[in-house]
Protein backbone atom coordinates (compact mmCIF):
# COMPACT_ATOMS: atom_id res chain seq x y z
CA UNK A 1 0.00 0.00 0.00
CA UNK A 2 1.41 3.39 -1.00
CA UNK A 3 1.82 6.11 1.60
CA UNK A 4 0.12 9.42 0.82
CA UNK A 5 3.37 11.22 1.56
CA UNK A 6 5.04 9.37 -1.31
CA UNK A 7 2.40 10.30 -3.89
CA UNK A 8 3.34 12.52 -6.77
CA UNK A 9 0.36 13.30 -8.98
CA UNK A 10 1.37 14.19 -12.54
CA UNK A 11 -1.70 12.91 -14.36
CA UNK A 12 -5.39 12.53 -13.67
CA UNK A 13 -6.07 9.98 -10.93
CA UNK A 14 -8.50 8.87 -8.21
CA UNK A 15 -7.23 8.76 -4.62
CA UNK A 16 -9.09 6.64 -2.06
CA UNK A 17 -7.96 7.82 1.35
CA UNK A 18 -8.74 7.79 5.07
CA UNK A 19 -9.05 11.55 5.41
CA UNK A 20 -10.01 13.94 2.63
CA UNK A 21 -8.85 17.00 4.58
CA UNK A 22 -5.43 15.52 5.39
CA UNK A 23 -4.95 14.47 1.77
CA UNK A 24 -6.05 17.87 0.54
CA UNK A 25 -3.57 19.62 2.83
CA UNK A 26 -0.78 17.38 1.59
CA UNK A 27 -1.64 17.89 -2.09
CA UNK A 28 -1.81 21.67 -1.73
CA UNK A 29 1.58 21.66 -0.02
CA UNK A 30 3.20 19.74 -2.89
CA UNK A 31 1.54 21.21 -5.96
CA UNK A 32 2.85 24.42 -7.53
CA UNK A 33 1.41 27.57 -5.99
CA UNK A 34 -1.62 29.02 -7.79
CA UNK A 35 -1.94 25.92 -10.01
CA UNK A 36 -4.45 23.97 -7.91
CA UNK A 37 -8.20 24.50 -7.62
CA UNK A 38 -10.22 22.69 -4.95
CA UNK A 39 -13.84 21.94 -5.84
CA UNK A 40 -16.05 20.54 -3.09
CA UNK A 41 -19.41 21.02 -1.45
CA UNK A 42 -18.94 23.42 1.46
CA UNK A 43 -22.29 22.50 3.03
CA UNK A 44 -21.83 18.73 3.23
CA UNK A 45 -19.46 15.97 2.14
CA UNK A 46 -21.36 15.15 -1.05
CA UNK A 47 -20.17 16.10 -4.54
CA UNK A 48 -23.23 17.30 -6.44
CA UNK A 49 -24.07 18.45 -9.96
CA UNK A 50 -23.28 22.05 -8.97
CA UNK A 51 -19.70 21.06 -8.12
CA UNK A 52 -19.42 19.04 -11.35
CA UNK A 53 -20.55 22.04 -13.40
CA UNK A 54 -17.99 24.23 -11.62
CA UNK A 55 -15.27 21.68 -12.40
CA UNK A 56 -16.17 21.56 -16.09
CA UNK A 57 -16.23 25.36 -16.30
CA UNK A 58 -12.83 25.62 -14.60
CA UNK A 59 -11.37 22.92 -16.88
CA UNK A 60 -12.18 24.93 -19.99
CA UNK A 61 -10.42 28.06 -18.77
CA UNK A 62 -7.26 28.02 -20.86
CA UNK A 63 -3.89 27.73 -19.15
CA UNK A 64 -0.29 27.64 -20.38
CA UNK A 65 0.89 25.45 -17.52
CA UNK A 66 -0.55 22.47 -15.68
CA UNK A 67 -3.66 23.16 -13.63
CA UNK A 68 -4.79 20.65 -11.03
CA UNK A 69 -8.51 20.36 -10.33
CA UNK A 70 -9.06 18.53 -7.03
CA UNK A 71 -12.59 17.16 -6.72
CA UNK A 72 -13.44 16.14 -3.14
CA UNK A 73 -16.33 14.26 -1.55
CA UNK A 74 -17.09 11.25 0.62
CA UNK A 75 -19.86 10.55 -1.89
CA UNK A 76 -20.26 11.58 -5.53
CA UNK A 77 -23.77 11.77 -6.95
CA UNK A 78 -24.25 9.71 -10.11
CA UNK A 79 -25.57 12.66 -12.13
CA UNK A 80 -22.51 14.69 -11.13
CA UNK A 81 -20.17 11.95 -12.31
CA UNK A 82 -22.07 11.46 -15.56
CA UNK A 83 -21.71 15.16 -16.33
CA UNK A 84 -17.93 14.81 -15.89
CA UNK A 85 -17.49 11.83 -18.21
CA UNK A 86 -16.64 13.74 -21.38
CA UNK A 87 -14.15 16.13 -19.79
CA UNK A 88 -12.47 13.29 -17.88
CA UNK A 89 -12.14 11.23 -21.06
CA UNK A 90 -10.78 14.14 -23.10
CA UNK A 91 -9.45 16.74 -20.65
CA UNK A 92 -8.42 20.12 -22.09
CA UNK A 93 -4.71 20.77 -22.51
CA UNK A 94 -2.73 21.04 -19.25
CA UNK A 95 -5.69 20.01 -17.06
CA UNK A 96 -5.12 17.30 -14.42
CA UNK A 97 -8.09 15.94 -12.47
CA UNK A 98 -7.59 14.53 -8.99
CA UNK A 99 -10.64 12.88 -7.41
CA UNK A 100 -10.29 12.46 -3.64
CA UNK A 101 -12.76 10.26 -1.77
CA UNK A 102 -12.88 7.87 1.18
CA UNK A 103 -14.92 5.11 -0.45
CA UNK A 104 -14.20 3.33 -3.70
CA UNK A 105 -17.82 2.23 -4.09
CA UNK A 106 -19.03 5.82 -4.53
CA UNK A 107 -17.22 6.14 -7.88
CA UNK A 108 -19.04 4.83 -10.96
CA UNK A 109 -17.37 2.09 -13.03
CA UNK A 110 -17.48 4.43 -16.04
CA UNK A 111 -15.23 6.86 -14.14
CA UNK A 112 -12.85 4.11 -13.05
CA UNK A 113 -12.51 3.04 -16.67
CA UNK A 114 -11.25 6.52 -17.57
CA UNK A 115 -8.88 7.20 -14.68
CA UNK A 116 -6.31 5.15 -12.74
CA UNK A 117 -6.76 4.97 -8.99
CA UNK A 118 -4.55 4.67 -5.95
CA UNK A 119 -5.89 3.01 -2.79
CA UNK A 120 -4.22 4.84 0.09
CA UNK A 121 -6.44 3.86 3.01
CA UNK A 122 -4.48 2.56 5.97
CA UNK A 123 -5.94 -0.28 7.99
CA UNK A 124 -7.15 0.76 11.40
CA UNK A 125 -7.64 -1.12 14.65
CA UNK A 126 -11.41 -1.14 14.83
CA UNK A 127 -13.81 -2.49 17.42
CA UNK A 128 -15.29 -4.74 14.76
CA UNK A 129 -12.04 -6.74 14.71
CA UNK A 130 -13.10 -8.13 18.09
CA UNK A 131 -16.13 -9.77 16.52
CA UNK A 132 -15.93 -13.44 15.65
CA UNK A 133 -18.47 -13.48 12.85
CA UNK A 134 -18.48 -17.29 12.66
CA UNK A 135 -19.59 -17.58 16.29
CA UNK A 136 -21.70 -14.45 16.39
CA UNK A 137 -24.86 -14.54 18.52
CA UNK A 138 -27.48 -11.98 19.50
CA UNK A 139 -25.69 -11.18 22.75
CA UNK A 140 -22.49 -10.33 20.85
CA UNK A 141 -24.47 -8.12 18.49
CA UNK A 142 -26.19 -6.32 21.36
CA UNK A 143 -22.91 -5.65 23.18
CA UNK A 144 -21.15 -4.50 20.03
CA UNK A 145 -23.93 -2.09 19.09
CA UNK A 146 -24.07 -0.75 22.64
CA UNK A 147 -20.34 0.03 22.52
CA UNK A 148 -20.63 1.76 19.14
CA UNK A 149 -23.91 3.64 19.41
CA UNK A 150 -22.21 7.06 19.36
CA UNK A 151 -19.63 6.54 16.63
CA UNK A 152 -19.04 9.11 13.90
CA UNK A 153 -19.89 8.70 10.23
CA UNK A 154 -16.26 7.98 9.26
CA UNK A 155 -15.85 5.49 12.11
CA UNK A 156 -19.02 3.69 11.00
CA UNK A 157 -17.74 3.45 7.42
CA UNK A 158 -14.42 2.06 8.65
CA UNK A 159 -16.28 -0.54 10.72
CA UNK A 160 -18.38 -1.63 7.73
CA UNK A 161 -15.21 -2.03 5.65
CA UNK A 162 -13.56 -3.96 8.48
CA UNK A 163 -16.59 -6.25 8.75
CA UNK A 164 -16.38 -7.02 5.04
CA UNK A 165 -12.70 -7.88 5.43
CA UNK A 166 -13.63 -10.16 8.35
CA UNK A 167 -16.26 -11.90 6.21
CA UNK A 168 -13.61 -12.70 3.60
CA UNK A 169 -11.00 -13.62 6.21
CA UNK A 170 -13.35 -16.12 7.89
CA UNK A 171 -14.62 -17.48 4.56
CA UNK A 172 -18.26 -16.70 5.30
CA UNK A 173 -20.22 -17.41 2.13
CA UNK A 174 -22.59 -14.57 1.34
CA UNK A 175 -24.69 -14.15 -1.77
CA UNK A 176 -23.94 -11.28 -4.14
CA UNK A 177 -27.03 -9.52 -2.83
CA UNK A 178 -25.76 -9.85 0.73
CA UNK A 179 -22.30 -8.63 -0.27
CA UNK A 180 -23.87 -5.63 -1.98
CA UNK A 181 -25.34 -4.68 1.38
CA UNK A 182 -21.88 -3.58 2.48
CA UNK A 183 -21.43 -1.02 -0.28
CA UNK A 184 -25.05 0.06 0.15
CA UNK A 185 -24.45 0.45 3.88
CA UNK A 186 -21.59 2.85 3.22
CA UNK A 187 -23.78 4.86 0.86
CA UNK A 188 -26.54 5.03 3.47
CA UNK A 189 -24.11 6.24 6.13
CA UNK A 190 -22.81 8.91 3.78
CA UNK A 191 -26.41 9.97 3.21
CA UNK A 192 -26.69 10.47 6.98
CA UNK A 193 -28.57 7.31 7.91
CA UNK A 194 -28.00 6.46 11.57
CA UNK A 195 -24.83 4.33 11.75
CA UNK A 196 -26.30 2.18 14.53
CA UNK A 197 -29.23 1.17 12.29
CA UNK A 198 -26.97 0.31 9.38
CA UNK A 199 -24.63 -1.77 11.55
CA UNK A 200 -27.59 -3.58 13.12
CA UNK A 201 -28.89 -4.64 9.71
CA UNK A 202 -25.47 -5.90 8.58
CA UNK A 203 -24.80 -7.90 11.73
CA UNK A 204 -28.25 -9.48 11.76
CA UNK A 205 -27.86 -10.42 8.10
CA UNK A 206 -24.55 -12.15 8.81
CA UNK A 207 -25.95 -13.84 11.91
CA UNK A 208 -29.01 -15.14 10.08
CA UNK A 209 -26.99 -16.25 7.08
CA UNK A 210 -24.59 -18.47 8.99
CA UNK A 211 -27.47 -20.43 10.51
CA UNK A 212 -28.38 -21.96 7.16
Amino acid sequence: MTNINDIKVDSSTILIVNSIEDTLSYLLSTLPTHSARVIKNEQKDEFLLAQANAAVKEAYIATNSKKYLILCGTTFRSEAQNSLLKVLEEPPKNIVFIIVTTTKSTILPTIFSRMPHKYLKKSQNLNSSKLDLLRLDLKDIYNFLKENQKISKNEAISIVESMLFKVKEQNINLTQKELDMFSNAIKLINLNSRPINVLTTLLLTINNRKRF
